[in-house]
């Protein structure tokens, strides 16, 4: 009984420790790829010129320096999940709490960007 006991207790902290999101709402890449459905708003905040060279496939280019992702806010439906990537993970953190803060319901960030996807392997578009 104890040991029954002390494995489900140790499972659940392992599943609550390793949960799709962390406190600050970023994920780690396998994460991320699994969360990437056609129900998902995915969102990369990085420049124009950053885009160009590799992003998601399937992402959407709203620059978060310039405030065009501010802009486009509007554009984007709130009750939909949206996903939100920049190269190493800062600017994608601003992004996704000024969407939270606009009223946005779901939204996750990469955790360390694009660089960590492409580190754990992940394909990009050029």
């Amino acid at each position: 009984m104890r040991t029954l006991i002390l494995v489900t207790s140790l499972g659940i902290a392992m599943l609550s420790a390793c949960g799709p999101t962390s406190r600050t709402g970023a994920v780690p890449p396998d994460a991320f790829e699994m969360a990437i459905t056609a129900q998902v708003k995915l969102v990369d905040v990085r420049t124009p010129s950053e885009f160009s060279s590799g992003h998601l496939n399937g992402a959407r280019n709203l620059d978060w320096t310039s405030g065009e992702l501010e802009s486009q806010m509007g554009s984007l439906d709130k009750d939909t999940p949206v996903l939100v990537y920049c190269a190493s993970g800062r600017r994608s953190a601003a992004a996704r709490e000024a969407l939270l803060k606009a009223g946005f319901k779901d939204v996750t960030d990469l955790a360390g960007g694009i660089q960590a996807w492409t580190a754990n392997g992940k394909p990009i578009v050029r």
